[in-house]
């Protein structure tokens, strides 16, 4: 299972990153298009669309790509804490 070094910042879509967060939250396609009010075909779509461009092959590898590139934070791991203004 490899994870992709080759992602070019910027390539996905809001929409792209805020399926993957759900997928990491380990969400199903369904769970995922009934919180966004989407359908599952449109979830479905995206995930195809992700993977391509991740060069992941399934959900796991997704998600540790995601860890790796700091696109999600699970468990308090991978959690950027930005800085308080009011400091």
């Amino acid at each position: 299972m490899a994870v992709s070094k080759s992602y070019i910042s910027g390539s996905l879509s809001d929409r792209e990153l805020q399926i993957i967060e759900l997928v990491a939250a380990g969400l199903t396609n369904q769970e995922i298009a009934q919180q966004l009010e989407i359908s599952k075909r449109t979830v479905d779509n995206h995930i195809s669309n992700i993977l391509t461009k991740t060069s992941t092959d399934n959900r796991v590898a997704l998600v540790r790509w995601a860890l790796d590139w700091g696109k999600v934070c699970l468990n308090d791991i991978n959690c950027c804490m930005l800085p308080n203004p009011n400091d």
